[in-house]
């Protein structure tokens, strides 16, 4: 009797099990499997290497070069210079913290300012190279019933939506000045105040940075990611630029300060929390890497990747124009340089690749220098008919008029 009585119970231990796996075993064959991962795949560039003669020559004439229009005219930040991938020049001059005197290195964070807007433009047409948007697509698709109507993603990316620049409608009247601006804040504005338009869609270039703010909203809808997180995932990290990342308020405590002309510190103000236009941080090294990245086509298709390169701006004769993102210089003598330059409080930023040569210029600084953009400009003419050498054609400002910051 027992062991009948024994057999039946594992018979029915047994009956269970197989019951158990069955039922998981369909469970795993109904639940969806997670979509690979479409991360960057990072290869990095091979620099060509460069003679020691040529790579002598271009050192002295940069140092002599920069020593003289730059460093002696109270110069606080970095410069590199490279060719082909190779450094030619890297040199760190000053302090992290004017206060404190801890010197700067090649690790020192900058805010780069409105050169964060090259980023934003390649992340956009990431996200159309997937199909997750289109250029065309009307802001009132992810904006539904904002009052702008007309308004296409294309229009945000190459400045022609016509919108206000919020550093214009948003002041220290109409706001709380011990509280921080956030994207969400800038749009729940257009919505509920909705300040005049500076044009009609598409009818001019107008820099705005209210556009790229929005641009980071509509990336955050379509990946359900943080803005800052998704870049660290799908960009910074793959490309090992350790140094850089989209600032958050989170982040006040690790960053450099920034200095006006006469050392003083400049005093953070209710833009702080702002990204997509501005916000981030990042190194002359980790520049280089996203330049070089920027000549393959590991970061989008050559097509796209050549319309952020394409002038959309021809309302007027000029040789400066602007992409989706990159700013563009077109000499009359088939010259063109690709860059953006950006300003916020007392950091300046000059990210320019010269596209003919190969060449890379990068000057960040943390101490307001109005010298650094002119002498980027300058350095173009040590390797090629740049004609930079007299009076500058007058860029459209970073900066909006009466402002002290700039972006």
């Amino acid at each position: 009797m027992l062991k009948r009585s024994l057999l039946k119970n594992i018979l029915y231990t047994i009956g269970f099990v197989l019951i158990l796996y069955a039922c998981n075993d369909a469970s795993s064959h109904t639940e969806k499997k997670p979509e690979p991962e479409d991360s960057l795949q990072y290869y990095p560039a091979t620099p060509k290497p460069l003679d020691k003669q040529v790579y002598r020559h271009y050192y002295r004439t940069l140092t002599s070069f920069f020593d003289s229009l730059l460093i002696r005219r109270g110069f606080n930040g970095g410069i590199l210079v490279a060719k082909e991938g190779s450094i030619i020049y890297e040199k760190y001059v000053g302090f992290h913290d004017l206060r404190k005197k801890d010197p700067l290195t090649d690790t020192s964070t900058f805010h780069i300012a409105s050169t964060s807007k090259t980023f934003m433009g390649i992340a956009v047409l990431r996200l159309v190279q997937e199909k997750k948007l289109s250029l065309q697509d009307s802001i009132q698709t992810f904006f539904p019933g904002l009052p702008y109507p007309g308004i296409t993603v294309k229009m945000l990316l190459d400045h022609r939506s016509g919108l206000p620049n919020y550093l214009y409608f948003i002041t220290n009247k109409n706001w709380d000045k011990n509280k921080m601006v956030t994207n969400v804040d800038v749009l729940n504005f257009l919505y509920t105040q909705h300040p005049n338009r500076s044009g009609s869609p598409n009818r001019g270039f107008s820099y705005c940075n209210t556009n790229f703010v929005l641009l980071a909203l509509i990336v955050e809808k379509l990946t359900g990611q943080p803005y800052p997180q998704y870049m660290h995932q799908k960009y910074f990290a793959p490309l090992h630029m350790d140094h850089t990342f989209v600032f958050t308020l989170a982040d006040s405590a690790r960053v450099s300060p920034s200095f006006n002309y006469n050392s003083t510190a400049w005093a953070n103000d209710i833009f702080e929390g702002t990204y997509g236009d501005k916000n981030i941080y990042s190194t002359p090294q980790d520049l280089l890497k996203w330049d070089q990245a920027l000549y393959t086509d590991q970061l989008i298709g050559k097509p796209l990747l050549d319309s952020a390169f394409t002038p959309n701006s021809n309302d007027r004769p000029s040789i400066h124009n602007y992409g989706l993102g990159f700013r563009m210089l077109m000499l009359h003598n088939g010259k063109k340089v690709i860059y953006h330059f950006g300003r916020w409080h007392g950091f300046n930023a000059a990210f320019a690749r010269l596209i003919d040569e190969k060449v890379t210029i990068i000057i960040l600084g943390n101490k307001f220098n109005r010298g650094i953009y002119n002498t980027a400009h300058k350095a173009y003419d040590l390797f090629g008919d740049y004609g930079q050498g007299g009076k500058q054609e007058e860029e459209e400002p970073e900066t909006p008029v009466g402002k002290k910051k700039a972006n």
